[in-house]
């Protein structure tokens, strides 16, 4: 009778592997997303001094649209796609909504 010897993830070489790849590419999103936020902060800057609206719908429908292709051609559920981007542009919108001085 032979026992078989159970590794803990942390002992797990593949398990760690696996994880520092997903390490990486959260710090990615994280500096990604940071860097998109920087613009979107500038866009809400601008609209503000150029008295544009904080939303442009037709602009989110096309955003929206367009992700959804790309998440479908790299197999990424487009419902997931569309929840993420939608949770950015709201974001978004409440900073430029706040830039123009229209929430608090």
């Amino acid at each position: 009778m032979t026992q078989e010897v159970q590794q803990t993830p942390a002992e797990d070489a593949t398990l760690a592997a696996y994880r520092k790849s997903i390490d990486n590419i959260d710090a990615a999103l994280v500096h990604m997303l940071a860097e998109r936020f920087r613009i979107t902060q500038a866009v809400g800057a601008y609209k503000a001094t150029a008295t544009l609206p904080p939303a442009d719908p037709a602009r989110e429908a096309e955003q929206i649209a367009r992700l959804r292709r790309l998440a479908e051609e790299s197999e990424l559920d487009p419902e997931f796609s569309e929840k993420f981007l939608r949770f950015i542009i709201d974001e978004v919108i409440r900073h430029h909504e706040k830039a123009q001085g229209l929430t608090s």
